[in-house]
C-alpha cells in the first residue's frame, strides 16, 4: 500500500508546481513588456524563483509519487538549504533592523527621518550609486510624491498631517532648511538660513529631482525597508516551521521508498 506521506508530499509539489506557473509567467512578462528600470530590476529575481519553485516541486512530486529515491534525495537537500538560508536570513533581518527610528518634530504631526541612525550595513546599501539609482527610479515610477501633492492642502493641513517615510524623506526638504510652504512639493528656499544640513541645497521644486538624492529620502526609504523586514521576518518563522514539517514528511517519503526499493529488489523485481 502506498505510504501517506508519499501522497502528502506528492499532493503539496503539485499545488507549489502549479504556484510556479505564474510567478514564471510574471517574470518573462516583466523581462519582455517590463519599460521602467524597477520592472527590469524585479524581473530576475522574479524569474528565478519561478525556475526554483518549478525544477524543485517536479523534483519533490516525481520522487514521492514514482518512487525515485534520487530525485528525493535531491528535493530533500534543495529544502534543507532553504531551510537554512531562510533561517539565516530571518535572523540577519532583525540584527540590521534593531536600529533607526523617526524623529518626532515639534508642532508637526509626521516625523522626520536621519540616515546615520540606520544601521551600517543598511546605509552602505543606499550610499552605492549603482543601487540608489534603481531605487529612486522605483520611487519616481511609484508617483509617491505626485499622490502627496494631488491632496492640495494648507500648510495647517500639510504639518498636522501624517506622512509616510518616503513622502516626509524625499517629497520635501527638513523642516530645519526653514524654506516657505508653497504646497506639499513646492518650497521656496530661504536666504536667511543658517542651517548646515546639506539636503537644504540638494532640495529642488523640480518633480524629477525634489529630495531625491536627499539623505533623508535614504533614510526615509531605510525607516521603510525596516518595517518591511520585520514584517517578512515574522512571516518567515511561520514559513519555517511549515517547511521544516514538509520536510519532516519528505523523510518519511525518502525512507519509504528505500525499503519499497529494497524489497522489490529482495523479490527479483527492478
Amino acid at each position: 500500500m502506498f505510504r501517506l506521506s508519499n501522497n502528502l508530499i506528492g499532493i503539496l509539489n503539485f499545488l507549489t508546481f502549479l504556484l510556479s506557473i505564474p510567478i514564471l509567467g510574471s517574470g518573462i512578462w516583466l523581462a519582455t513588456r517590463g519599460s521602467t528600470d524597477c520592472e527590469k530590476f524585479l524581473q530576475g529575481p522574479v524569474i528565478a524563483v519561478g525556475v526554483f519553485l518549478m525544477v524543485v516541486s517536479l523534483a519533490g512530486l516525481v520522487g514521492a509519487c514514482c518512487r525515485v529515491s534520487w530525485l528525493l534525495w535531491v528535493y530533500l537537500f534543495c529544502m534543507f538549504l532553504l531551510i537554512v538560508l531562510l533561517f539565516c536570513f530571518t535572523v540577519f533581518a532583525f540584527v540590521v533592523t534593531n536600529k533607526g527610528a523617526g524623529e518626532v518634530v515639534s508642532g508637526r504631526g509626521y516625523k522626520e527621518y536621519r540616515l546615520g541612525d540606520y544601521s551600517n550595513w543598511l546605509q552602505k546599501r543606499v550610499n552605492n550609486g549603482k543601487n540608489w539609482a534603481k531605487i529612486r527610479s522605483c520611487l519616481q515610477d511609484s508617483k509617491v510624491c505626485q499622490r502627496l501633492q494631488a491632496k492640495n492642502q494648507t500648510l495647517d493641513q500639510f504639518i498636522q498631517g501624517s506622512l509616510s517615510p518616503i513622502q516626509s524623506g524625499c517629497c520635501k526638504p527638513p523642516t530645519a532648511c526653514g524654506f516657505t510652504y508653497q504646497s506639499e512639493t513646492v518650497w521656496l528656499k530661504s536666504n536667511n538660513s543658517t542651517s548646515n544640513n546639506t539636503d537644504c541645497n540638494a532640495w529642488d521644486n523640480n518633480p524629477s529631482i525634489l529630495c531625491y538624492s536627499c539623505q533623508s529620502c535614504k533614510a526615509g526609504v531605510l525607516a521603510n525597508i525596516k518595517d518591511d523586514w520585520k514584517k517578512v521576518a515574522i512571516i518567515n518563522i511561520i514559513v519555517l516551521v511549515f517547511l521544516i514539517i514538509v520536510y519532516s514528511i519528505g523523510c518519511c517519503a525518502f525512507r519509504n521508498n528505500r525499503r519499497d526499493n529494497a524489497y522489490g529488489g529482495w523479490k527479483g523485481y527492478p
